[in-house]
């Protein structure tokens, strides 16, 4: 946490060096001790402090200045920092003005001059000043800051990044918060900025897009070679298994997402069937471990960055990002994963991120306290988010086409469920309509496929996790897909009739290796994968030994 700051103002150079001297000596531990001999150049200062989050405990001033006096300073003083302790400095014939002032700012003390010796005229005063303000000071937030509306898309947008990518941040509705309105009058920000994201430092970013963002704050979206062994296309628990084998077994590695880390894995509140984790673990601190320990091993990772396209000349692979740079590598493993199916009923699209998500249980968690939370989905991210929900909703409702969730669900998931008072499963159940108020979703159509009954029910949010759809639209590359867009691999491709026509090797492909030889597939958007981590990362962790293989062939 940093310092609180005590801030000295006089006119007079020796007598301000003396007090900031008399202030060092005895709260330098506890304070950072400010000072200046201008009155105006200590304004200016005050409102950079407050821009970058800077706390400010007393006000130590002298009374009569030439730039203006000490009590109309602190006056001005009082508009950025409000709880802040006041003393004047005079001298005996200012004391009539000192006691007006105790009215007229709220005046905490004044002292005369000399204050020699301090430790009987100065710390004992200020020690119970300090005493006092400590009681009642609550430290800020010192990290990111997100300014918007509850239920703006964009909002939620950067909400679910920031979270996403482990960047701890305190969000701030300009509706409700107290704070978001003093930022926004200290920035003289106005409605078309918003969202805004106030950084640690109190740099503001207006209506920010994702890219501007992660710059911003870090992120590294731009290649540092342009020749790799190994490029990993996704980071979710395959491809971050993929990085960790890749950077520990000496390949150069790069390893490139889209969004943030973690993938589906990486928005489940509880993995309670990992091995090794007993007490189970979520998914972001899963996350976090493994492209630590990636990145100990000396992988590269861009974040944000897309993948558009792969090529292939003279036997190298051609990769294009989303900015318009192009890498080469000699073999690639794409583990995109699977996007969330949008779920087809009226009124989904309107109120998709105001009420509205796709995943983001965590991300929009505090938002539905004591709230009416409908989900969508019967398996287990469905179910983690559901037991996640019910610590702030009123209640949580599943909805699923099917009776129950023993088909789709593993069975601690439902044990939990049926413990839980606030969990309600609707079985049979399809949402057929959202609708709401004010731009935001207030209310659900469910029609009940076993009796043909239709209902209105209040929801102040819907969680949707239904279907799996692979992440492999962007693939111009010839390589076979199944009816579904899965990605095949092995002698799972000797059932298509072109397969002949594509693969030219003497060799049959491995078993993670797509119908381009070099360029393999593991996890969720391969077909046949098993849709758990532990299998993901098994995958991921295989594909660096074929790609090895594959190397050695070349």
């Amino acid at each position: 946490m940093k310092k609180p700051i005590i801030f000295a103002l006089d006119d007079d150079p020796q007598v301000l060096r003396a007090v900031t001297r008399d202030l060092k000596s005895e709260y330098r531990a506890t304070y950072r001790i400010m000072s200046t001999d201008s009155a105006n150049d200590a304004l200016e200062a005050l409102e950079d402090l407050k821009k970058k989050n800077e706390t400010i405990a007393l006000f130590l001033v002298d009374q009569r200045m030439p730039e203006m006096l000490g009590v109309e300073f602190l006056t001005k003083a009082k508009k950025f920092y409000p709880s802040a302790k006041k003393v004047l400095l005079t001298a005996y014939s200012d004391t009539d003005a000192a006691i007006k002032a105790i009215n007229d700012v709220q005046l905490d003390y004044y002292l005369t001059k000399p204050w020699n010796p301090p430790e009987e005229k100065l710390y004992p005063t200020l020690n119970d000043l300090l005493d006092v303000w400590q009681l009642d000071f609550q430290p800020e937030f010192e990290g990111i800051k997100v300014l918007g509306y509850q239920f703006s898309p964009k909002s939620h947008d950067i909400k679910d990044f920031l979270s996403a990518n482990l960047f701890p941040f305190q969000w701030l509705d300009v509706e409700t918060s107290d704070k978001a309105k003093e930022i926004i009058e200290l920035h003289k920000l106005t409605t078309s900025d918003l969202p805004v994201v106030s950084l640690a430092d109190g740099e503001c970013y207006k209506n920010p897009n994702i890219v501007e963002l992660a710059t911003a704050l870090g992120l590294n979206a731009h290649p540092k070679d342009t020749l790799y062994d190994v490029v990993i296309i996704g980071a979710g628990p395959s491809g971050l298994a993929a990085a960790v084998y890749g950077g520990s077994e000496g390949l150069k590695t790069l390893l490139i997402e889209k969004h943030a880390p973690g993938g589906q894995a990486g928005t489940s509140s509880r993995i309670e069937n990992y091995l090794g984790f007993p007490n189970g673990l979520s998914g972001q601190e899963l996350t976090h471990r493994a492209i630590t320990q990636a990145k100990r091993f000396g992988i590269e990772f861009l974040s944000p960055q897309e993948v558009t396209s792969i090529s292939e000349k003279d036997g190298y692979k051609n990769i294009t990002l989303g900015n318009g740079q192009c890498i080469s590598t000699k073999s690639v493993v794409i583990t995109t994963g699977v996007n969330y199916r949008k779920l087809e009923a009226k009124g989904i699209d309107e109120y998709t991120g105001a009420g509205i998500y796709y995943g983001s249980s965590m991300t929009e968690a505090q938002a539905c306290n004591n709230k009416e939370v409908f989900i969508v989905g019967g398996g287990n991210s469905a179910g983690q988010s559901a037991v996640y929900l019910s610590k702030f909703a009123k209640n949580v409702y599943i909805a699923v086409r099917k009776k129950d969730l023993t088909s789709s669900m593993s069975s601690y998931l439902i044990d939990q469920i049926d413990a839980i008072d606030n969990i309600t499963l609707l079985g049979h159940t399809n949402i057929t309509e959202a609708t709401g108020t004010d731009g935001r979703l207030t209310e659900l159509e469910l029609s009940n496929s076993a009796t043909s009954e239709t209902k209105k029910a209040k929801a102040d949010a819907l969680f949707i996790f239904i279907g799996a759809r692979p992440y492999t639209d962007w693939l111009a590359l010839d390589i076979i897909k199944n009816e579904r867009g899965f990605i095949e691999t092995g002698r799972d491709l000797t059932r298509y009739n072109n397969f002949k026509q594509i693969w030219k090797k003497n060799r049959e492909p491995f078993l993670l290796e797509t119908c381009s030889p070099g360029i393999f597939a593991s996890g969720d958007v391969r077909a046949g994968a098993m849709n758990r981590v532990a299998s993901a990362v098994g995958e991921g962790a295989m594909a660096i030994k074929f790609v090895h293989e594959y190397l050695a062939e070349i």
